[in-house]
């Protein structure tokens, strides 16, 4: 679900180094920060409601950030000046969440491709009980005589 961003120049330079826009963005990303956090907590109860509202939130929070710094990846960070070493360290910290909830999304996922996978057993001699389409018990047995090896 990678998102390719543009940047985006702030409106002038000296808006670029004012003190009150750095507020402003360190504002926003204290913001990100306690929705990662959040995020976290949605995944693993599994909270997809919240969840959602909370991907929303970030997806926003991200474009504001952008918007004011003119920065819309890491690489770009570089034209930034000194007073926003705090800025890039704050993002990195909120990328490190990211990247930890992206770790359990996958575990997740890899929790439910292996449920499927046992669902689909090759074992000829296993019996499987599993739900039709109408939600009744269907008993599936896989078997063959010895004589057909």
């Amino acid at each position: 679900m990678e998102q390719e961003l543009t940047t985006v120049e702030p409106q002038t330079s000296s808006e670029a180094l004012s003190p009150e826009l750095l507020t402003k963005v360190m504002t926003q990303v204290d913001t990100l920060e306690s929705v990662l956090e959040q995020e976290f907590e949605a995944l693993k109860n599994q909270d997809l409601a919240h969840l959602d509202r909370l991907l929303n939130a970030k997806n926003e929070i991200l474009t504001d950030i952008s918007r004011m710094t003119g920065v819309s990846d890491p690489s770009h960070a570089s034209k930034l000046d000194g007073s926003w070493d705090g800025f890039r360290s704050r993002m990195d910290y909120c990328r490190n969440l990211h990247r930890r909830n992206e770790m359990l999304v996958n575990r997740k996922l890899d929790a439910i491709r292996g449920a499927l996978k046992s669902l689909h057993l090759t074992d000829p001699t296993s019996s499987v009980e599993v739900y039709d389409r109408l939600g009744k018990l269907n008993r599936v047995k896989r078997s063959r005589s010895y004589l057909s090896f």
